[in-house]
């Protein structure tokens, strides 16, 4: 059977061992050949194609729930449930998610991007099968670098304590994205190694088994001679004290074992997790040899030898700016120092990790610690730079407002990702950082417009000791400007206009500045002469000047690549309300109230109006509603 022409998983329970092992190794070539275009997170998925296999082999999607955590591993999932035809389309416009997706396919039982949510949500599934009197299996595929968030360790410590019937999945290949750190991955390691373990106690309940009926002394003593083989072959059994039956380590590619352990698995009452051995990579050298995360996502490459097909442009990285802006400080200023949830090859702190090893924590994949850690850093002096994305500050808002905010600890966090992200869809477009943190007092928020006013914010927010400071960076590249070489800082709160005009007002920031001189240049040629304004500092405004612009009379549309509910346009009305300026003519431009899809950014800012020549019609008309309006006074 082709992949293309699969329709569900079921046809797998005919395969026999050999016919498994040729469907797995079509799987993988499929996937190789087809994330070569389309890019991907290929190093996640060639991990687990073995294990995808014998889940569909061993339950019945989608009445037994497998739910995936983070959901980057889900692609052979969605080829083994009949999706592998539009895989030319993955990640792009109105095309397949990269990530599991409900109205995709029943199979999709649970949507995730982020990590760590699996285990709730199985708990949550499981509870609702108990409470209906169903019988059907929940199978929770965890990484056991989601395992240091907080979040699954409490999900693990309830369903233990609960004795509910799960099975769930510790897929262990020993990264998440970049190499996992901290004290449970180290427990991870001794159980990787302890082998004889689960040997030693199958052969030991096998001879009990033989033994006729004895009497319950007998069998508490056996029980007990077990516990004490558990801790003299296993240094921290962190499962079985959670109240897990645990079953491994399980090698994730011999089906063998997996089908003998899932069956197993399948027999038993209560929780259990199987500790299952993969490879991140695995079948690809390129990806198998990777020792730092740089295949977990990529984008197309060639795949005779595994270089990525790179970006034409020239420009740095913001990621890189950003990080590089912070090293050079850092020199001279021994209280910077980086902190990052797992996302050092991201937020591009490597060299900074090696110049300043003592000055550089990787939390894992744990943002409300790294943003709480960073507050206590800041309480003895010191200068914590928090490299995050926006999609992931959303699960650190507590520790912001009440941790940091609160406290008016100097902390400069850098929000990587700020805007539309495009192929990583929903889950990662980060558009909604300026509306959750805007609210919050004493902070500062602002954008650059380019990368060389990027560098002198980052001076900005170093030498700021007045409270926390934001600075929002977008994905990608700069533009490629001029660089200046000496630093300085920006007045807080402070405006730039980057071109005059009589007849409107533009007010923006960060990626959308380009799109408002464009539009500002396109309007200039039908003869409408409008102000564009880069409104860097999004908190504080920049009164003074809204104060003239307000003066003026003139139309103000206001544009961010951003939720409008409580946003940036929603700050310049409510400054106006405050003010008792309310007759101010204001309309807004920006993301509108729904979730943003995957795709390419210029097709999705097409899609909802966010372009240059919507930017020329919005004006247009407002400025001719305003005339009329003024004719009719």
């Amino acid at each position: 059977m082709e992949l293309t022409e699969i329709t569900s998983p079921s046809f797998i329970k005919k395969l026999d061992k050999e016919q498994m092992m040729e469907l797995a190794a079509e799987v993988r070539k499929f996937l190789i050949e087809k994330l070569s275009v389309t890019g991907g997170h290929i190093g996640p998925n060639l991990g687990v194609v073995e294990l995808t296999i014998a889940l569909h082999r061993h339950f019945d999607s989608p009445d037994d729930k497998i739910i995936w955590d983070v959901g980057h591993q889900a692609y052979v999932h969605k080829i083994l449930t009949g999706r592998a035809g539009n895989f030319d389309s993955l990640r792009k416009y109105k095309g397949l998610c990269g990530f599991p997706k409900r109205i995709e396919s029943d199979h999709d039982v649970w949507e995730t991007g982020h990590s760590s949510t699996s285990l709730s949500a199985a708990m949550g599934m499981a509870a609702a099968r108990d409470i209906k009197g169903d019988s059907n299996y929940v199978i929770p595929v965890i990484g056991d670098g989601a395992l240091t968030g907080g979040m699954a360790l409490e999900a693990l410590n309830h369903i233990g304590h609960a004795k509910t019937n799960m099975i769930v999945i510790l897929n262990d290949n020993e990264m998440s994205i970049a190499p996992n750190v901290g004290a449970l991955h180290a427990v991870l390691g001794k159980l990787r190694t302890a082998g004889k373990y689960k040997s030693a106690k199958d052969e030991l309940e096998y001879i009990l088994k033989k033994i006729p009926a004895v009497g319950g002394k007998l069998a508490t003593a056996a029980e007990r001679v077990k516990d004490s083989l558990k801790y003299l072959l296993v240094s921290g059994v962190f499962f079985e004290e959670l109240g897990f039956t645990y079953l491994g380590p399980i090698d994730g590619h011999d089906f063998n074992d997996l089908e003998r352990n899932i069956q197993y698995a399948k027999k038993m009452d209560g929780p259990v997790l199987l500790h299952v051995i993969t490879k991140k990579g695995k079948g690809y050298s390129p990806a198998e040899d990777d020792k730092i995360g740089t295949w977990h996502g990529t984008g197309p490459y060639k795949i005779e030898t595994g270089d990525f097909v790179k970006s034409s442009s020239t420009a740095p990285s913001w990621s890189g700016l950003v990080a590089e802006t912070v090293r050079t400080i850092a020199r001279e200023d021994r209280r910077i120092v980086a902190i990052t949830p797992a996302m050092p090859v991201g937020s591009k702190l490597e060299s900074f990790a090696t110049e300043f090893p003592d000055r550089f924590f990787d939390v894992g994949i744990a943002e409300q610690h790294a943003t709480t850690m960073a507050a206590g850093l800041a309480t003895q002096g010191m200068k914590p730079f928090l490299a995050i994305y926006s999609t992931f500050m959303q699960r650190a808002y507590d520790q912001m407002l009440h941790d940091i905010s609160r406290q008016n600890l100097n902390v400069f966090i850098g929000i990587d990702r700020a805007g539309l992200v495009g192929a990583d869809g929903e889950t990662h477009q980060g558009v909604f950082d300026i509306a959750f943190l805007r609210h919050m007092p004493n902070l500062v928020i602002m954008m650059p417009k380019d990368e060389n006013e990027g560098q002198h914010m980052v001076k900005t927010a170093i030498d700021y000791d007045e409270g926390p400071i934001v600075m929002r960076y977008p994905r990608g590249n700069g533009l490629g400007v001029t660089m200046d070489e000496t630093l300085h800082p920006i007045p807080i709160g402070s405006w730039e206009v980057l071109r005059e005009g009589q007849d409107g007002v533009i007010l923006t920031f960060g990626t959308t500045i380009p799109m408002a001189l464009e539009a500002a240049n396109i309007l200039f040629t039908k003869g409408i002469n409008v102000k564009v304004v880069n409104a860097r500092f999004i908190k504080p405004l920049d009164t003074a000047m809204l104060d003239t612009i307000f003066a003026s009379g003139m139309p103000i549309i206001t544009v961010e690549e951003a939720v409008l509910a409580g946003g940036f346009g929603s700050a310049v009305l409510e400054y106006a309300h405050d003010t008792l300026q309310t007759a101010v003519p204001v309309r807004r431009m920006g993301i509108p109230d729904q979730f943003i899809e995957h795709g390419n950014v210029d097709d999705l800012l097409e899609e909802i109006g966010m372009t240059s020549n919507h930017l020329v019609e919005n004006m247009e008309s407002f400025i001719k509603m305003q005339a009329v309006e003024r004719e009719q006074v």
